[in-house]
């Protein structure tokens, strides 16, 4: 066995398909195709079975499965310790984050980093999915969340807080907001119910529509559309919104920078992850007030 069949063989297990393998390693399909032939030829054995729903593992291929998932985790830990072992604040960081971040503070802070670190380069991956750091899908995650449960090295920034924004037209329009506990206006909805409403401080106003990011929330708001309920340090940067009058903020959730446990005497990674902490605590009333 070496390290070329197993990963091709992980590659088709997760993806079920010739395509779907080549887009993962990030190559053709031919190639793929021909790694398998090659690895079923060297191991004198079928790995999968092919049919119109796609690829399935065969006996044989369940059987060196395990292998090749413990392959895979040793490969990746003598990576991440060979990345963990730079002493020179110098590469490439690659970061993930939440869409609304990159549309709100994310890149102030990558103007001030890259002052102070030239020989930096942070690459960006704007994804709400919660990258696998274990799997190198990042080496720095920045996440909003009530509670990290990954076995992770990180920080807990801030806790930031929720606020009720909308144009001065549609404030104007329903001048009787608080006092009616918003009966008549509209939220710009979002998650997988309407329950949310019921917490915040005009629990009488209807969802309309139903977004799924925040910086569709705040444009759709910023329409005339209605409200939006979307964190306060974001809602604040929009040139056409204004937090609603007499709304009393809520709790939103935690800011998060994360890395895996073996990245953290890497130099690169060290310095974004202080020089973000130190930025959010240099700024924190912008996220609590």
């Amino acid at each position: 066995m070496n390290w070329d069949h197993m990963r091709i063989l992980l590659a088709l297990h997760r993806a079920g398909s010739l395509r779907g393998a080549a887009n993962a390693l990030k190559v053709n399909h031919a190639t793929v195709a021909r790694a398998l032939e090659g690895a079923e030829y060297s191991l004198g054995t079928r790995l999968f079975d092919r049919s119109a729903r796609g690829l399935a593992l065969t006996q044989p291929g369940e059987l060196l499965l395990p292998h090749a998932q413990e392959m895979e985790q040793r490969m990746l830990e003598v990576q991440r310790r060979l990345t963990g072992l730079d002493s020179v604040p110098s590469g490439i960081v690659r970061v993930s984050l939440p869409p609304s971040f990159g549309h709100g503070f994310f890149v102030s802070i990558l103007v001030e980093f890259t002052e102070l670190f030239p020989d930096i380069r942070i690459d960006a991956v704007a994804t709400n999915k919660i990258s696998d750091l274990s799997r190198q899908e990042a080496d720095v995650s920045i996440r909003a969340a009530r509670q990290i449960d990954d076995d992770l090295v990180g920080r807990r920034m801030v806790d930031y807080v929720n606020a009720a924004f909308a144009t001065p037209d549609y404030i104007s329009a329903h001048p009787n907001l608080v006092s009616s506990l918003g009966e008549g206006a509209h939220w710009i909805g979002w998650g997988a119910d309407d329950m949310w409403i019921a917490q915040t401080p005009l629990p009488k106003a209807t969802p309309r529509h139903k977004l799924p990011e925040v910086f569709m929330q705040t444009e759709a708001a910023a329409a005339g559309l209605g409200m939006a309920w979307v964190p306060a340090f974001l809602g604040d940067t929009h040139p056409d919104l204004v937090r609603v009058p007499g709304v009393p903020v809520g709790p939103g959730r935690s800011i998060w920078v994360l890395m895996h446990g073996d990245l953290r005497n890497s130099a690169r990674v060290r310095a974004f992850v202080d020089f973000i902490a130190e930025w959010i605590a240099a700024r924190r009333s912008m996220f609590t007030a």
